[in-house]
């Protein structure tokens, strides 16, 4: 039985950009504070140790064992591996909006791979010319010199295999995607990705943290917004929508992390990265309205 589409979801999208943007500047928050694989183990104690006695107190049904497998498989390919990946990307000098521009290119990867991959009808000419318009929004925002400045080859690296992982994500979760209780797939899924980054972290890093507030502001916007609210409209939106149209939102990141950057920081928006806003905003009108 096909799992019906929540009366919400239209507003998803322009939700889910709004909070994720957000984690980019979060993680560069907190790094000064703790190593990426530190920083990310720290965050996945603290999103098990909210979700165990929720999921204890809710005693949701126990998925099936392809489910689970499901899960298993996207804890550690999204909350592992992409979340490692995008820390140390910006551990290696990524700065945020350089970090999201890359990982915005995801819509175009999985509109490529999605008709072979999970099915999903070919991009038509609208769809293209949206996606076209949102890399040239984005690209208008980092020209725009607005604080969004790329680092060296290894940041550069693990950029790029954060888009891939991600986009890896949104094609599994669009083809094996069932239906489960949120807070087992979220229990599970962080719960995979705690125990593969713990050994990775205690090998390679000195596994230290300095609490400062600056810190635990930081963690707590990861924690809550990003590992619990943010991947959970996401894997809503992919269940329910063509995979490129619902992965298109990643337009919209670079340039609504500088207006954050904008806002919180202090940081001018130019005239250029204003124009790329609305020029990826178009571009994302264009790919996720409805034929």
């Amino acid at each position: 039985m096909k799992e019906a589409k929540p009366p919400w979801l239209p507003l998803a999208p322009f939700l889910f950009v709004l909070l994720w943007s957000g984690g980019f500047t979060a993680v560069k928050a907190a790094l000064p504070y703790a190593e990426a694989l530190t920083l990310q183990a720290v965050r996945y104690v603290c999103v098990v140790a909210i979700l165990l006695p929720l999921w204890l107190v809710l005693r949701p049904p126990v998925p099936d064992r392809a489910t689970l497998w499901h899960l298993v498989r996207m804890g550690l390919v999204v909350q592992f591996g992409y979340f490692a990946a995008m820390n140390l990307g910006q551990q290696f000098g990524m700065g945020p909006g350089a970090i999201a521009l890359i990982i915005g290119l995801q819509p175009v990867v999985v509109a490529l791979l999605a008709p072979a991959v999970a099915g999903d009808p070919p991009v038509g000419a609208r769809g293209w010319a949206g996606l076209g318009l949102g890399l040239l929004g984005a690209a208008m925002v980092i020209l725009s010199g607005s604080g969004l400045r790329a680092g060296g080859w290894l940041g550069l690296f693990f950029s790029v295999l954060a888009l891939a992982l991600m986009a890896a994500g949104a094609l599994m979760e669009r083809r094996g995607g069932r239906p489960c209780h949120l807070v087992t797939a979220n229990l599970v899924m962080c719960g995979v990705a705690l125990l593969a980054t713990v050994p990775l972290a205690w090998g390679i890093e000195a596994m230290q943290v300095r609490w400062t507030w600056e810190f635990v502001a930081a963690l707590a916007y990861l924690v809550l917004v990003n590992s619990l609210i943010s991947l959970s409209l996401l894997f809503l939106m992919l269940r329910h929508g063509e995979a490129a149209r619902a992965s298109s939102v990643f337009f919209l990141v670079p340039p609504v992390a500088a207006a954050i950057a904008w806002v919180v920081l202090g940081a001018a928006m130019t005239p250029l990265a204003i124009g790329g806003t609305a020029v990826a905003a178009v571009g994302v009108a264009l790919v996720v309205a409805r034929r």
